[in-house]
Order: C-alpha cells, then structure tokens, then sequence
C-alpha cells in the first residue's frame, strides 16, 4: 500500500511564493523611509560635526541593514517553509515528489543509490537528500526535517531500496 508523507501548510501559498517580493517591498519602504528623514532632517549636529563623512556612513549603514535584512527574512523563510504543501508517495516501485504547484519528480525505486544529510547546514532544518542514477543521468530530490514522519519515510525507502540512509 502506498503512504503519502505530506509537509504541512503553515502559511498561504501566495505568502509563499512571494515571500521575496514582500520582504524586498518592506526592505524599500523602510529605505525610503530613512532617505525621507535623511532629506527632511539632512543637518545632522551631535556635537562633533563631521559633515558628509557622517552622513554617507549613516546611509550606507541603513542601505546595507534594509538590503540584508530583508534578504536574511527571505532565505530563512525559505528554508523553513519553501517545502509546505509537497508530498512524497512511495508506491511499489516508485518514488513520487509533487510540490503545491502540481509539479511532479519521480524515481524508480531501483535507481536510488544514494541517501545523505547535507555536511553542513547553512539555513535549518537540515535537508536530506535522496539521489537517483540511471546509466549516466543523475538527479536528486531533497527533503527536510519539517516533514512529519521523515524518519519512518527514510526507514521505509532504506527498506525497500537497500540502500543505508546516512545522517548526522
């Protein structure tokens, strides 16, 4: 009997995929906001006057802080929820991924050679990757440990497969 492993879906699928655009938009607004108050209130004096190479370094401060926030926001978001609503699905002989959008990966159960955590991880959860071959084509699929059931999962596809699942 085929199981379905699904990952949950915390957040709406627009939020989702235009995640990136919303934190870019948030990222400008802010930017905007300080070059408002940059123009408006330009005359900074705190004691020691240090003309342009005070305000050149303020803004370059807040460029850098609205531009790498936003783009910290992006990736751990990312990271954390790209996968919600994609199901996994072992049949008999196949490995079947499906992401929200419909878009479907599959391997043949006999083509999985490899099964491994990624060294290091640089935005948790950490992904596990499942790689297949055939003759000189190679392609792989990812799964992390948001998954509810991801170690039956492993243990179901090590079984079927014979192929030992390396983790950290």
């Amino acid at each position: 009997m085929p199981e379905v492993f699904q990952y949950p879906m915390i957040s709406p699928g627009w939020l989702i995929d235009y995640f990136d655009l919303l934190a870019w938009c948030i990222g400008a607004v802010f930017l905007s906001g300080v070059w408002v108050l940059f123009f408006r209130y330009g005359k900074f004096s705190y004691g020691i006057d240090l003309g342009c190479l005070w305000k050149t370094t303020v803004m370059i401060l807040i460029t850098t802080a609205s531009i790498g926030t936003q783009r910290y926001l992006s990736v751990n978001f990312q990271a954390k929820h790209g996968q919600d609503g994609d199901s996994i699905k072992i049949s008999s002989d196949k490995l079947l991924y499906r992401d929200r959008k419909g878009n479907e990966k599959q391997f043949k159960l006999a083509d999985i050679t490899t099964i491994y955590q990624e060294p290091i991880t640089y935005n948790p959860p950490a992904k596990i990757y499942i790689v297949a071959a055939k003759a000189s084509l190679k392609d792989s699929l990812f799964i992390t440990k948001n998954l509810p059931g991801y170690q039956r999962l492993l243990s179901d596809l090590s079984m079927e497969t014979g192929v030992t699942v390396k983790l950290r």
